[in-house]
């Protein structure tokens, strides 16, 4: 069931408890970013490196270096005054663990007696469905054809629940592409891409927000890896594409200042950036999550209680349903179905990886129920109206998110 309390779907490799602040990183490459590009080759030349390839709008490069050699070429490198930077390629992991409507507690719950006095709505209500109210939010909007990208292990090319909706995708993962069931052989994007926007009709689930499009950008290769320059140049892709939303299920546990300036750039050029905050079961920051220009999210459960694997703190922004949260998954045979026994077509799965795409999903309603959305409005009304349940202001800053109320509807 993985590792130190992390929920089912989250890969093997994912980032345990006890090793929160441990950096691992991809061998064999580095990033650099010169305050002078024209003394960039010569520089490198020194080191017996050549200029790389630029890492997407962040103005840092990837440079090949020789594998075991990344730490000492940083440390040389940074001592040059026209570097602004060196610093590891960080490995990024995925956060993660209709007819079937009815198992998808996060859109909408019954739930059960109340007793959580912090929640008026649902005090008023008698109960705590500990759901995002997607189903009443949507007599307000579904969507409206906005974007939101999938930074991801990818979505699945031949599934009829989610395919459909991808309106662009490409790849930066490691994984070469030779069939298309190969595109995503992990599993994890596709059940990510579901939580956001599964066609809304009479087949499988509904995604929170059923009239959105996906732009798919993989980064995460079959083992459910990747790198944060990859994620680097996916963020520049999307909102090169177009995206309004970008969601993150992925994470790595040091900071990187070419990631943070890809994020930057994206809320610049008006994105609103969600990401999870991690299944360490501590108040680790993990990366993107951390960055304070992006949404964190915690899980909770189907008690609106905190999910025992989830990372939380002040630090993070919001919560949202984590905990067997059912959604897509390939109809090929994928790596997440082989280490936890996961069905092919739909299934559950836990993480904040699940929570993330939802708030994600609320992020893409409310842009397109607002006349004039802003990054920075849209964020705004995301925070403001999650339900105060136990835990805001300790393991989040803000509450479980509501759809309903995001998008101003009636409940």
């Amino acid at each position: 069931m993985g590792l130190s309390g992390i929920a089912a779907a989250v890969p093997s490799n994912a980032v345990p408890s006890a090793a929160a602040s441990e950096s691992s990183h991809i061998a064999g490459q580095i990033m650099v970013k010169f305050r002078d590009n024209g003394a960039a080759a010569g520089v490198l030349r020194q080191h017996g490196l050549k200029e790389g390839a630029g890492i997407g709008s962040t103005g840092a490069q990837l440079i090949k270096v020789p594998a075991g050699k990344e730490l000492n070429l940083i440390e040389a490198l940074s001592r040059n005054p026209a570097v602004e930077y060196a610093e590891p390629d960080e490995v990024v992991t995925a956060t993660t663990d209709d007819p079937y409507f009815g198992r998808q507690y996060a859109l909408q719950n019954e739930g059960q007696p109340f007793t959580n006095t912090l929640n008026t709505l649902s005090v008023a209500k008698g109960e705590a469905d500990a759901d995002v109210d997607a189903v009443e939010a949507w007599t307000a909007t579904k969507g409206g054809g906005t974007r939101v990208a999938i930074i991801d292990s990818g979505v699945a090319i031949d599934h009829e629940d989610i395919s459909l909706r991808v309106v662009a995708r490409t790849n930066f993962s490691d994984t070469k592409i030779v069939n298309p069931e190969d595109y995503d052989k992990y599993g994890h994007g596709t059940h990510v891409a579901g939580i956001v926007a599964a066609v809304h009709n009479t087949t499988g689930v509904a995604g929170v927000c059923p009239d959105c499009t996906i732009l798919d950008a993989k980064v995460l290769n079959d083992n459910g890896s990747g790198s944060s320059s990859a994620i680097a140049k996916g963020i520049d892709w999307a909102v090169t594409n177009g995206a309004k939303v970008i969601n993150m299920s992925l994470g790595l546990r040091v900071s990187s200042r070419t990631l943070e300036t890809a994020v930057n750039n994206a809320w610049n050029q008006g994105v609103v950036i969600v990401a999870a905050a991690g299944n360490t079961g501590t108040q680790a920051k993990i990366y993107p999550g951390a960055y304070p220009n992006v949404i964190s999210v915690a899980a909770t459960d189907n008690t609106d209680a905190k999910a025992s694997f989830s990372t939380y703190g002040k630090w993070v922004d919001v919560a949202a349903p984590g905990v067997n949260v059912y959604s897509t998954f390939p109809i090929h045979p994928f790596v997440l179905g082989t280490q936890n026994g996961r069905s092919t077509g739909y299934d559950v799965a836990s993480g904040t990886s699940m929570a993330s795409p939802i708030v994600a999903a609320t992020a893409a309603l409310v842009w397109s129920s607002q006349t004039s959305p802003t990054n920075a409005t849209v964020r705004a009304k995301v925070e403001s109206t999650a339900d105060p349940i136990l835990g805001t202001g300790t393991n989040w800053a803000h509450g479980r998110v509501n759809a309903c109320a995001a998008v101003d509807c009636l409940p």
